[in-house]
C-alpha cells in the first residue's frame, strides 16, 4: 500500500507538471503569434502606403506634410522631433538617475534606502499624461519666465516630463548593476585607502558600467516610445530644429494626431501611420537589441 501511494503521488506530481508546462507553452506560443500579428499588420498597410510613395521620397526628403495636396513624405522632422526630446530627457534622466542610484548604492542606510526607493519609482507609477499636462500647465510657464522666446508647445517641456518619467528605470537599473559589484571590490579599496566618492567612482561605476550603459539605452527607448506627453506638450510642427524652446512633432505624437483625427481608413493620410509605426518599431528593436548586448557582455564578465 505505501509503495503504491508513493508512486500514484508521484505520478500526481508529473501530471501536475506536464500540465504547467503546456500551459507555459500554450503562453508562449500566444506570445509569439501576438507579436507577429502586430508586425504583420504593420508591415501589410505600411505596403499599401509605399504603393504610393517612394521609399526614397519617404527616407531622403525632410518636409512632412501629409494633409497637402500634394502631400509630402518626407520622415526626418519627426525622427529629428523624437530624437530630439529622447536627447534632452537623457540630460535630465541621467545625471539625475546616476547619482540617485550611486547614494542608494553606497551612501545611503538600509533604512533610508527602503524608504527613498519606493518613493523614486512611484514617479514610473503615474500616467504619462498626467506628465503630458503637468508639462504644459507647470513647466512651460516656468520656461517661459526664464526664456520670453519660449512657444507654449515646445522641445524642453516635453523632454523634462518624459525626463522625470524615465528616470526610476535608469536609478533602479543602474542601482541593481551596482549593487552586483562583489563588496570585496569595495573593501580592498577602502583597505588601500580609498574614499567612498573614489570607491564609487573609480571601482564601482566601472565594474557596473555595461548595466549602467543598458539602463541608459532602456531609457532612450522608452523615451522615444513615449506617447502622450510629446502629443500634450511638445506641440505638432513637423520642424528640423534641436531648438528646445521650439514647437516639434514627434513620430508617436503624429500618430496619436492621426489617428484622433477625422482621415478616413485607408486614405494615403492613414496609412501614413503604419509606414511611422514601422520605422519606429525598428529603432526601437534595435535600441533594445543594444541594451541586450551590454546585458550579455555584463553577464559574460
Amino acid at each position: 500500500m505505501e509503495q503504491r501511494s508513493t508512486l500514484t503521488g508521484k505520478s500526481r506530481f508529473r501530471l501536475n507538471e506536464a500540465i504547467i508546462e503546456n500551459i507555459i507553452r500554450v503562453f508562449t506560443i500566444a506570445t509569439i503569434l501576438i507579436t507577429a500579428m502586430i508586425i504583420y499588420t504593420l508591415v501589410s498597410e505600411a505596403a499599401t502606403f509605399f504603393s504610393h510613395v517612394s521609399l526614397n521620397q519617404f527616407l531622403l526628403e525632410n518636409t512632412w506634410l501629409p494633409l497637402f495636396s500634394p502631400g509630402r513624405f518626407g520622415i526626418w522632422p519627426l525622427v529629428v522631433g523624437t530624437f530630439s526630446v529622447a536627447f534632452y530627457s537623457m540630460l535630465v534622466a541621467i545625471p539625475l538617475g546616476l547619482g540617485s542610484a550611486v547614494f542608494l548604492s553606497e551612501y545611503a542606510h538600509p533604512n533610508v534606502r527602503a524608504v527613498i526607493k519606493p518613493i523614486l519609482e512611484v514617479l514610473a507609477g503615474i500616467p504619462s499624461i498626467v506628465y503630458g499636462f503637468f508639462a504644459l500647465n507647470y513647466i512651460t510657464p516656468l520656461l517661459q519666465t526664464l526664456v520670453p522666446s519660449t512657444e507654449i508647445f515646445n522641445i524642453m517641456s516635453a523632454a523634462i516630463a518624459v525626463g522625470m518619467m524615465i528616470l526610476p528605470l535608469v536609478a533602479s537599473l543602474s542601482e541593481d548593476a551596482m549593487n552586483a559589484v562583489p563588496n570585496a571590490m569595495r573593501n580592498g579599496a577602502y583597505a588601500l585607502g580609498a574614499t567612498k566618492l573614489e570607491v564609487a567612482m573609480k571601482i564601482v561605476i566601472p565594474a557596473a558600467r555595461s548595466g549602467i550603459i543598458s539602463s541608459f539605452i532602456l531609457a532612450v527607448s522608452r523615451a522615444v516610445g513615449e506617447t502622450m506627453i510629446v502629443a500634450i506638450a511638445a506641440g505638432s510642427k513637423p520642424m528640423m530644429t534641436f531648438n528646445p524652446f521650439k514647437s516639434i512633432q514627434t513620430m508617436t505624437g503624429y500618430m496619436v494626431a492621426t489617428s484622433t483625427g477625422e482621415l478616413g481608413v485607408g486614405t494615403i493620410q492613414y496609412q501614413s501611420i503604419y509606414a511611422v509605426g514601422i520605422v519606429l518599431f525598428l529603432m526601437t528593436l534595435l535600441l533594445n537589441l543594444i541594451a541586450r548586448q551590454f546585458v550579455s557582455n555584463k553577464r559574460r564578465g
